[in-house]
């Protein structure tokens, strides 16, 4: 058997989330249903891991998966199997063979996430899936001193659902960038590991910080509470982009 580990980019906008869910259209279950049909159908289904899940309408640059075959398929050769079976909507980056060490999820060093905002007056049909349209004057500068809080090692309870279900809900974030293209900011977020919409919570709260409704004083408090009621709004899904997922040297 062989271990592949593939890097995939996909519009999140008609598929309910990356992960396997009976009677909905997923990647995973996508995918899966291919990686089946390539392998004959066999006994049993060919099963990927992913690097992590991602909602409904949320898209992704550099998510990574990988799965166990015993066909003799060179790895440059992969991404074409793959994309002349899949929808415009997803497509294969690059394929590689790794050790049976490998893990897509539990090998994973770092990710990086990126939101996307048109901050144009008038809304664009051109991004209505790909980027959240925030017309509303924003204080920049506001927005950068309040990331740098967030940036470091806390307990993101304030910034995470009530519906998550991990009791650990430290992690660290490496680094934070906020940037400018005319109509457009991009946050970028990049760190060991992220809660269930913290990310989008995150997004949220800054772009309530750069309106004048969340002084940037208040970030540390917010932090301290441990209370999601303390941040701000659930920024939506469609802005959201997994980016790029990083490995260790130990990963072939």
């Amino acid at each position: 058997m062989q271990r592949v580990k593939c890097t995939i980019a996909y519009d999140g906008t008609y598929f309910h989330g990356y992960q396997v869910q009976p009677n909905q259209r997923t990647v995973q279950g996508l995918i899966e249903s291919i990686l089946s049909t390539i392998h004959k159908g066999g006994p049993v289904r060919i099963r990927i891991s992913g690097s992590g899940r991602t909602d409904a309408g949320v898209h992704a640059n550099g998510q990574v998966f990988h799965f166990d075959t015993p066909l003799s398929i060179p790895e440059e050769k992969w991404p074409i199997v793959l994309n002349t079976r899949l929808p415009d909507e997803v497509n294969v980056k690059e394929a590689e063979f790794v050790s049976t060490d490998f893990h897509s999820r539990f090998s994973v060093e770092q990710k990086e996430y990126r939101y996307r905002v048109y901050t144009g007056e008038s809304r664009s049909p051109f991004n209505r899936h790909f980027a959240l349209h925030y017309p509303d004057t924003l204080s920049v500068p506001d927005i950068k001193r309040a990331a740098r809080h967030l940036i470091g090692e806390h307990d993101f309870t304030s910034f995470c659902s009530a519906k998550t279900e991990v009791e650990d809900k430290v992690r660290t974030i490496h680094h934070i960038e906020i940037q400018e293209h005319e109509e457009e900011i991009i946050f970028s977020f990049v760190g060991n590991g992220f809660l269930y919409n913290m990310v989008r919570i995150l997004v949220g709260t800054l772009l309530e910080v750069g309106s004048g409704n969340i002084p940037v004083e208040e970030i540390p408090g917010i932090l301290d509470a441990r209370d999601r009621n303390r941040a701000g709004k659930t920024a939506p899904p469609h802005g959201l982009y997994l980016w790029k997922v990083d490995y260790g040297s130990d990963e072939i």
